[in-house]
């Protein structure tokens, strides 16, 4: 049975999802203010990076005849409250200048200038604090911007379609493999990434124009590699791409693979489609879980993330 934190929390991650095309390079995040008798007296999510943060937006929700219920009401925010002076002042300062009795978060923010500070902040002031509500799920949120700030380079995502048999072309041509709706679904993705990169075989051969038609959205910043060009993951870090799609061709996607250079592969199979021979899709590896499986018609889209 869902608690009232997780229940708050939950709508935090709903409201942290709006943020997903403007927040960039900040993450999402959602705030929920709740007064002593359960009810929401005020919401918000960081809309525009540059702009208020999630609990910024929800203390400016909050009616002037509620304002006196905030000494007794608890904030749930998805990620820890910031604590440094960046665009905007620090959160953790205004919620203890609001005087809330008491702060839930989902998960820690890794970012640098943040890293539990805000958290401890906030106990240094007398406020409860209780942290790691939905943690798992108010993680996922932000993996792109985790990754980016952990690791130094970009949350990578690879990517195929393939036969019912195994192959990702038609006798080493090009061949319709996505359904229309699937093919959008890509374009979907497209919009929400930072680039998305192919290999020079691939380029040459289908010509793939790697833009968001099918969908609303900023095009991703297109990427070409070979042994001349090699990926040079400090170069896109310093560029702030926060998420690379990898989408081939099949020797482009092996190199990723052999070198465990992944964080998430989705695999769209054609399950009524074969044909004769061609180019044979990567293997999954080892060390891949699935986590999420649909079926769209006669396609089928299977997600996998390091075990």
């Amino acid at each position: 049975m869902m608690t009232d934190d997780e229940k708050y929390m939950r709508r935090c991650i709903q409201l942290a999802k709006n943020g997903q095309q403007n927040a960039k390079p900040n993450p999402m995040v959602g705030a929920v203010i709740v007064s002593a008798d359960g009810r929401i007296i005020g919401e918000g999510y960081h809309v525009r990076c540059g702009e208020g943060h999630a609990e910024v937006n929800a203390f400016a929700s909050v009616r002037s005849e509620d304002e006196a219920l905030l000494p007794e009401s608890t904030i749930y925010v998805s990620l820890e409250p910031c604590s440094h002076y960046g665009k905007t002042p620090p959160c953790a300062d205004l919620i203890i200048k609001k005087g809330l009795r008491r702060v839930v978060v989902g998960c820690i923010d890794e970012f640098a200038e943040v890293q539990g500070r805000g958290i401890r902040k906030l106990r240094e002031a007398g406020i409860e604090v209780e942290v790691g509500v939905l943690e798992e799920e108010c993680k996922a949120l932000n993996h792109r911007f985790f990754t980016f700030h952990r690791e130094k380079r970009p949350y990578i995502i690879l990517k195929w379609a393939q036969t019912a048999n195994g192959f990702i072309d038609d006798n080493h041509h090009p061949t319709q493999i996505s359904s229309a709706f699937t093919k959008m679904l890509s374009h979907k993705l497209r919009a929400e990434e930072d680039a998305i990169l192919v290999g020079r075989v691939t380029e040459e051969r289908d010509h793939p124009q790697l833009t968001v038609r099918e969908w609303e959205g900023p095009n991703p910043k297109r990427l070409v590699i070979d042994r001349a060009h090699p990926l040079n993951l400090e170069s896109l870090h310093a560029h702030h791409i926060q998420s690379l799609i990898v989408e081939g061709g099949a020797q482009t996607l092996r190199s990723f693979l052999v070198q465990n250079l992944w964080d998430e592969i989705r695999v769209e199979t054609n399950t009524t489609m074969t044909v004769s021979g061609g180019t044979r899709a990567p293997q999954i590896p080892a060390n891949a879980v699935v986590v999420e499986g649909r079926s769209y018609g006669d396609n089928q889209i299977i997600l996998y993330r390091k075990a």
